[in-house]
This record gives C-alpha cells, structure tokens and sequence, in this order.
C-alpha cells in the first residue's frame, strides 16, 4: 500500500504544479492535482517555491490550514467522488453542489467532514468510521 510521507506529498504537489507552469507532460493524478491547485491561487506562489514549499512549517493556527493538508483532502475527496466511496457520498455531494451552486464550495463542505473525521479517529487511535463522514456529509445537503 502506498504510504507517502510529508516531504512525498510537498513533492508530488509542488512537482505537479512546477510540470504544468512549464507546460511538461501531466500524468492523470498530476491534473487532478493541478486542477486543485488551479483553484486555490493563493497556495501558487508557495508551491512555485520548491524550497518554500519543502521547508515550510504549519501550525494549527485558529483560521489558517497547512495548504499541503488542504490540498490532500481536496485530492482524496475527489477520488473518492470518482469512486463513490463510502457508497452515497457522490449523491450527497451532488446534493449539496445544488443547493449552493458552487461547486468548491461544497467540496470545503465535504472537506469540513472529512478533516473532523481523519482528526476524530487519530485522536481515538481508531480506524477512519466511514459512517460518520457521510452522515456528516449528509447534514451539509439539508
């Protein structure tokens, strides 16, 4: 199984958008980051930095995210769209994309959950509880 580190995922990131800036072949999971980053200009300038991106320290700041975190729950929310995993999380997400027409608005929604859940179960040493994430999903369509 693949097991990436901190500096696996700042390279992957960074290595993705340094491919695209430069116009170099994207592989599928390249685009799909890409297109994650393309969303979130303010992380650009960061990820451009290979240095930056590679030495920079996140605290869990009240208001602010690790962008490398963000921008993995981001990548691992759209696999599990393409996917339908946990089973009915694309027919919620559709749901709430219709309620607030936006669509990355509700992927920061789904992210919400899924962060809360990844943090639940690192804090109870407990396996992911994929029931919880999509109730939670759930809440956000009503």
């Amino acid at each position: 199984m693949f097991s990436p580190d901190r500096n696996d995922v700042r390279k992957f990131f960074a290595e993705a958008w340094r491919k695209h800036c430069s116009r170099a072949p994207l592989s599928p999971l390249d685009c799909m980051a890409v297109d994650i980053v393309v969303a979130h200009p303010e992380y650009q300038q960061g990820l451009a930095s290979g240095e930056l991106a590679m030495n920079s320290e996140f605290t869990a700041k009240p208001g602010s995210m690790n962008p490398f975190l963000h921008l993995s729950l981001h990548l691992a929310i759209e696999e599990q769209l393409s996917i339908d995993q946990p089973y009915g999380l694309r027919l919620a997400f559709e749901r709430i994309v219709a309620k607030s027409s936006d669509r990355h608005d509700a992927l920061h929604a789904v992210l919400e959950c899924l962060g809360e859940t990844v943090w639940r179960s690192q804090r109870e040493g407990k396996p992911l509880d994929a029931g919880a994430y999509l109730e939670c999903v759930r809440k956000r369509c009503k």
